[in-house]
């Protein structure tokens, strides 16, 4: 299965950081946001990664290619352990790339991938959901998909005041963890979200969806949502939410992007004893 990365949007809730970086190149601890999501493709058996970039994202594919002169410093001084890791981020996955020319939704840049996944089912991963699990998240999925087939979307249970910040979906229970979507309500104020459960930016999706996102008229924030076209989807296949094992790290801003490195530090042998005596 081939994997979808949009990585076109402006990161303005980053600026000035933002200013000449990609929002997916912010480290945590040590290494850029979508690392963490090329990484969890690769450990689900994907080997085949399409990145949407945009104007001013060429550090994410200097990021993963091969990097001859650091190579060749690290060679000489015989740093054998941080020149195996840094080759291991070139030749990890293939991956490709293709810009999103105007920032006109997640569901827009999207339908760039077209003709890459060439009318495959494939996933969609978004760069800057940086999601931890003992099993990969999009393997979860996978496996789900499987079973159930249609079309399916990671889902995580949210703080009712944090609804306005997701997608929100209304479902029929199938089981604890697989909810047949009825209907999907963007970014919804407290009193119209029809739950709890948010999207959590990892999909799989029919080539169908590509049909529905042409059908689809621009709706909140006057961009092409993803959201919308799932709906015109849904009166075609049935789609599930996988209630997915594992944290989901969300990177929505500055304060939420602090805490991640912290937890994510935490989990780290060579930081945890060391972070913990400071933050007491």
């Amino acid at each position: 299965m081939k994997a979808v990365i949009p990585a076109a949007g402006l990161g303005t809730r980053f600026l000035p950081a933002t200013k000449n970086m990609p929002k997916e190149m912010l480290p945590i601890v040590d290494k850029p946001a979508i690392q963490y999501v090329i990484e969890e493709a690769v450990e689900a058996g994907i080997d085949d990664v399409l990145i949407i970039t945009g104007r001013g994202k060429e550090a994410i594919e200097n990021h993963f290619d091969v990097a001859y002169e650091l190579e060749d410093v690290l060679e000489k001084r015989n740093d054998k352990e941080k020149l195996r890791e840094i080759k291991k981020i070139s030749e990890m996955v293939d991956i490709h790339y293709i810009r999103q020319k105007k920032p006109l939704g997640l569901g827009h840049a999207i339908l760039r991938a077209k003709k890459h996944v060439d009318g495959e089912n494939f996933a969609v991963m978004l760069g800057d959901d940086v999601i931890v699990s003992e099993i990969p998240c999009i393997g979860q999925l996978m496996n789900q998909f499987e079973e159930y087939g249609g079309a399916i979307i990671a889902v995580g249970e949210v703080p009712m005041e944090y609804v306005e910040r997701y997608g929100i979906i209304e479902y029929k229970k199938i089981n604890e963890r697989i909810y047949e979507v009825v209907n999907i309500v963007e970014k919804p104020s407290l009193g119209k979200a029809p739950s709890s459960l948010a999207v959590m930016g990892r999909y799989i999706l029919p080539p169908e969806i590509f049909d529905c996102i042409e059908e689809t008229k621009p709706g909140y924030g006057g961009e092409i949502q993803l959201t919308d076209a799932l709906q015109i989807l849904r009166k075609k296949k049935k789609i599930y939410a996988y209630l997915f094992e594992g944290k989901r790290f969300d990177l929505g801003n500055k304060f939420d992007w602090l805490k991640t490195n912290i937890e994510i530090a935490l989990r780290r042998e060579e930081f945890r004893d060391e972070l913990i005596a400071f933050m007491e």
